[in-house]
């Protein structure tokens, strides 16, 4: 028994010594998760680059430059045969050229192609800040759900370890008892059964309570993981002030799924544009610049130069393409329809996970209530309990039956509030309205 009391102490001076440890908030381990967090960071780059391709230049609106230059030549016999019959043999000419030219080319309509493209470009952009944003809310509700996981794991060491000094009193009694011979070896027996018992839970607990810490410190991309880190809550209140009525009429204008799905609606008819731009002719423009030499060996002509400005214009029209047109315009008309069957699709499930959660979370909440009620009863019993035990009219095994069920009690409060909590979780992120209630603007 020695042996274990003294591991149980070893293990809480491990776990409660804290030496500078940093105290954070909610608040503060979402932000610090946000600025952390390798998934955030990689998400936000993603971001960045739907934003840079968002251009009028990536779209094809504006011309493009070209300026090239070069110089080649050719070395080469000639024979030659003449009308007299003589025959000329020149070897080893030379001819050489050279150019530097500037080209312009600039596409100026193109069936209304190039402004459904850039349209789409900047669709991309804000279902790329969608993206993020679900990114961002899946990471906050799970951090939430672990920073208020990690508090349950605390309450349910303390109230093991309170368990735990129940039983060594009452050991303590049963040994005072056995040496004066007032119980029996089995009494001692299995209050020593009983005391070990509960040694084990507690030490079960701490290693439960290390992985939530770890996890913690995981999600906020510490860079020692393994960080003492202390929270400023010891409690977990649920709100009791959510509005159904409200929260769906928030979810419905703020919903980050739904937003992607009614951006995906506006993809698709952004396609069906660029597939009709090909019913229109096309208008291109061309024009270049440059500058040109030959030189010769042999010729009337030594060496020549030419310096001057080219244009052009292209004026095309697809007369026929094998009816790839109608299939394509056919096609999208078709994945119109069926992304707005999925915005529809959407929504319904949105519903039906309202009505899930709210039926959670207003249940848990009854459970929370009844709960509380619960506890104070067992907390009276067990008061009761140990009393009569001192005084020898309650067993071992009635004192032991009382104890559970002060610890049940306690395990099924906790388990209501933090059920409670998560509910609440669930429909603050669905509703859109994670960051206003975890990270309110600071005034």
């Amino acid at each position: 028994m020695k042996r274990i009391i003294y591991l149980l102490l070893l293990a809480t001076l491990n776990v409660g010594i804290t030496f500078s440890q940093e105290i954070f908030d909610l608040r503060r381990c979402i932000e610090t998760g946000l600025e952390k967090n390798y998934s955030i960071r990689m998400i936000r780059n993603e971001q960045v680059i739907s934003d840079n391709n968002a251009t009028p230049g990536n779209a094809g609106y504006l011309p493009t430059f070209d300026m090239n230059g070069g110089i080649s030549g050719s070395m080469y016999d000639t024979r030659n045969k003449l009308t007299d019959g003589t025959t000329e043999k020149t070897n080893a000419v030379n001819s050489e050229s050279a150019n530097v030219g500037l080209n312009v080319n600039w596409t100026v309509f193109d069936g209304f192609g190039i402004q459904a493209t850039y349209q789409t470009l900047k669709e991309l952009k804000q279902l790329g800040e969608l993206n993020t944003r679900i990114t961002i809310e899946d990471f906050v509700a799970s951090l939430s759900a672990e920073y208020y996981n990690l508090i349950r794991q605390k309450t349910r060491l303390q109230n093991l370890r309170a368990t735990l000094a129940l039983s060594r009193e009452r050991l303590r009694i049963v040994e005072e008892r056995y040496y004066i011979g007032s119980m029996s070896r089995l009494d001692l027996q299995q209050a020593q059964v009983d005391f070990n018992a509960d040694s084990s839970n507690v030490i079960n607990q701490l290693e439960t309570l290390h992985r939530s810490r770890i996890q913690l410190n995981t999600l906020m991309a510490l860079d020692n993981v393994e960080e003492q880190i202390q929270l400023k809550d010891s409690m977990i209140i649920p709100n009791t002030f959510l509005d159904e009525a409200e929260l769906w009429n928030s979810t419905q204008t703020s919903n980050v799924s739904l937003q992607i799905a009614q951006k995906k609606v506006s993809l698709s008819e952004l396609d069906y544009k660029k597939a009709r731009s090909r019913n229109y002719p096309y208008v291109r423009l061309n024009a270049g610049y440059g500058y040109t030499a030959n030189w010769y060996e042999i010729g009337a002509t030594d060496w020549q130069q030419r310096l001057g400005l080219n244009y052009g214009v292209t004026v095309g029209f697809t007369l026929f393409d094998g009816f790839n047109r109608r299939r394509e315009q056919r096609n999208s008309r078709l994945q119109i329809e069926n992304k707005n069957l999925q915005l529809l699709e959407m929504d319904l499930s949105l519903r039906a996970d309202m009505s899930n959660l709210w039926m959670a979370y207003e249940n848990n909440l009854n459970l929370w209530s009844l709960e509380k009620e619960n506890l104070m009863a067992a907390q009276e019993n067990y008061n009761i309990a140990i009393e009569r035990y001192k005084l020898g009219d309650l067993s071992g095994i009635e004192l032991r039956e009382a104890q559970n069920s002060l610890l049940n009690a306690e395990e099924r409060r906790s388990i209501a509030e933090y059920s409670t909590k998560i509910c609440e979780i669930s429909l603050l992120q669905l509703s859109g309205q994670l960051f206003e209630y975890f990270l309110p603007v600071e005034e």
